[in-house]
């Protein structure tokens, strides 16, 4: 006898409000229940002292979740001088301080300078990036330090001003990959000193810039009258080609059309938004002789 699957069928993207003092996860598995979904993933993941947008993909939509990790994000942070954690947040412990020289614009202007555009960063030991398959946080709370190649972000943009009480305030705007509590501690470092993060929110992930977002509690409240946004939501900077009955049905099976996508587009592997009757049904990737489809929706699959 075949077990049971728990939950409704809930199809799209919810961007929720993530409070302080939860993982990711956890906060993913709250929304999941209040929603009684079937499936459900989040897309990069907020440490816990953190807030701000945490795009959570229900059902279909998580195929689909690979593009929101790519995304670029807004951050706001407060970064707080003179003392350095263990795990560059709150939550660890002091194991070093310096004294704070006095930071004129100039100083300020040149440090933030030097950490925009492309560069070099080495993850920190208090991250989910796994060594020899084991999470690089839970060596560091056994103890033990790694090496980490450090990766290339891009630092779109990085302001900051000086708060009172050894702090600053920093409005990031960066690629992925990126981690804020490295970043305040290189700047910190530019600055002559040391520093961790004292705060940190997420504003949004692109494209979603700009939307409201949802708290447990309003999704609590709110419940019976929650929208969520279409499965293809975070695609849609990607061509769009309408199919006629025939084609949407061939696509389905998985054919290969001998329709031509013209101009080809741009994107990395070329991909297109496949739609019949303006309903979206999957992804396309378009190739010299026509087009391949892949990753399609199941027929019954309607959007919300």
């Amino acid at each position: 006898m075949g077990r049971k699957t728990r939950g409704q069928v809930v199809d799209g993207i919810l961007l929720l409000d993530k409070p302080a003092g939860i993982s990711s996860n956890r906060a993913l598995q709250r929304a999941r229940g209040i929603l009684n979904a079937r499936k459900a993933g989040h897309t990069g993941s907020l440490d816990p002292f953190a807030t701000g947008m945490l795009p959570l993909c229900f059902g279909q939509a998580t195929r689909f979740s690979q593009y929101l990790l790519d995304a670029g994000k807004h951050y706001q942070a407060t970064a707080q001088l003179g003392q350095a954690t263990a795990t560059g947040d709150p939550e660890g412990e002091v194991v070093k301080e310096l004294a704070v020289p006095e930071i004129s614009n100039q100083d300020l202007e040149s440090a933030l300078a030097g950490l925009r555009g492309q560069i070099a960063q080495c993850p920190p030991m208090y991250s989910a990036l796994k060594h020899k398959g084991q999470r690089l946080y839970e060596l560091a709370r056994a103890g033990i330090e790694v090496e980490r190649p450090s990766r290339s972000v891009t630092i779109h943009s990085l302001e900051a001003t000086v708060l009172p009480g050894n702090q600053l305030s920093l409005a990031v705007h960066c690629s992925k990959g990126t981690y804020i509590r490295t970043l305040v501690e290189d700047l910190a470092t530019a600055l002559g000193t040391v520093a961790y993060t004292l705060t940190l929110r997420r504003c949004w992930v692109a494209p979603f810039e700009g939307l409201p977002m949802q708290t447990l509690q309003s999704l609590e409240r709110d419940r019976p009258d929650i929208d969520l946004l279409p499965v293809d939501f975070a695609i849609q900077w990607m061509p769009k080609v309408n199919l006629d009955e025939d084609e949407s049905r061939a696509a389905l099976l998985g054919q290969r059309l001998k329709r031509r996508v013209e101009p080809m587009p741009e994107n990395e592997d070329r991909s297109v938004r496949l739609y019949a009757d303006d309903r979206f049904i999957g992804l396309g990737r378009a190739v010299p002789d026509g087009l391949a489809p892949y990753r399609m929706l199941p027929q019954s699959t309607t959007e919300p």
